[in-house]
């Protein structure tokens, strides 16, 4: 029935249409802007939605950016990370995860962590290059690199721009391990060069696998692989003899927590190996992200999951201390800590032989001469 005025508060704020194929539902500026942007309503939009069809917007398109970075290894010193460097061939990601905890990098780039992080990607078209460079330097120490940490190096753009691909190529010609962790089956694209480095003991890839729900999934992380080929690709890694893992991450408790076992049964069935698994993070602008996503696809449970979250951070949505950041604390991340353990050892996961080789790590040659050509010419430019 449609309303016969407009309503008498059009200074209330309302809630926003969901943009097909996105997983953020606003464009909030980031904590670095001093303005704030508050969409209102002058009462038409009732009118609008007595007649439409449904309550979607049309598509974003995705926009492109060249990433005019001068480095491409990023060093890290946390003590909650199990890794000291990373690659991360994007910034930002079209997969669109709602928890993605990396959204908030977007503020750095002056872009808002919800839609802007999800439909404005940069790529660093000179990351191989700069990759060889930095792995050539006199003064480089090899470990293993990490990629998937931030964003997904298996994107959806990645099927046109091949960066990561690229990427894998250095790596393999310098014998670099790496270890990846992705939600896209494209992934098995690279199976020629993974297994490749997998048979010199220098590649291990996760996927990371949330929900086997494929509505949750849809909802949630709306333009990574469904749940299904994230098995295939464990499946068809594990068939080419590359060491693969499961990521049950993150755990939400109250929305996905239960899956857990189930996932993880799933996964080995397919062929993994190894596990691991993460609670929710909601630090900076992801926790009003979450929470307006959740209310809007899951109004039913949203305050007894936040309530649940809370639990598990000492009364907040988000607590950054590190050691309790990546596991929660209280009874709730106790007992998740506990389902997990008993699941790893039921199944027989994380029986690791041997790691990732580091000893067989040499510069080629050819990475030598353009190391010195490129000394030379930077020589020359600053004569001119």
């Amino acid at each position: 029935m449609r309303p016969t005025a407009p309503p008498d508060y059009p200074d209330d704020p309302i809630a926003e249409p969901v943009h097909k194929g996105r997983g953020a539902l606003s464009n909030e500026p980031s904590r670095y802007d001093s303005e704030r942007r508050i969409r209102t309503t002058d009462g038409w939009e009732a009118e609008v939605a007595a007649t439409a069809e449904d309550d979607e917007l049309p598509p974003l398109r995705t926009t492109l950016t060249r990433d005019a970075t001068r480095t491409i290894i990023a060093r890290n010193n946390s003590p909650d990370i199990g890794f000291d460097r990373s690659i991360n061939p994007y910034r930002g990601c079209e997969h669109g995860c709602i928890y993605c905890f990396a959204r908030p990098t977007h503020a750095y780039l002056g872009l808002s962590p919800g839609l802007d992080f999800e439909t404005k990607i940069l790529f660093k078209p000179e990351a191989a290059k700069l990759l060889a460079a930095e792995l050539a330097a006199p003064k480089y120490k090899c470990a293993v690199m990490a990629m998937g940490t931030n964003t997904d190096p298996y994107q959806p753009v990645e099927r046109e721009l091949k960066v990561t691909r690229q990427i894998l190529r250095v790596l393999s010609d310098f014998n670099h391990p790496v270890g990846i962790v992705t939600k896209n089956h494209m992934v098995t694209r690279d199976i020629d060069i993974l297994a490749d480095m997998a048979k010199r003991n220098l590649a291990e890839v996760f996927l990371s696998v949330t929900t086997l729900d494929r509505d949750l999934a849809r909802a949630m992380e709306p333009r990574a692989s469904a749940p299904h080929r994230r098995l295939e690709a464990i499946r068809a890694l594990a068939t080419a003899g590359i060491p693969v893992g499961v990521m049950t991450a993150p755990m939400i408790p109250g929305l996905n927590d239960h899956e857990m076992e189930t996932i993880l049964d799933a996964a080995v069935d397919a062929g993994a190996t190894r596990a691991g698994y993460v609670p929710l993070r909601l630090p900076l602008e992801i926790k009003e992200l979450f929470e307006e996503w959740l209310k809007t696809h899951r109004p039913d449970r949203a305050e007894r999951v936040l309530s649940l979250i809370r639990q598990m951070r000492g009364g907040k949505l988000y607590d950054a201390e590190f050691g309790s950041r990546m596991r929660g604390e209280g009874p709730l991340a106790l007992l998740l800590s506990q389902r997990f353990a008993a699941a790893v050892k039921r199944l027989g996961l994380n029986r690791l032989g041997k790691r990732l080789d580091t000893s067989a790590f040499h510069v080629p040659e050819s990475a030598r001469t353009a190391l010195v050509d490129a000394k030379r010419d930077a020589r020359q430019m600053r004569l001119l």
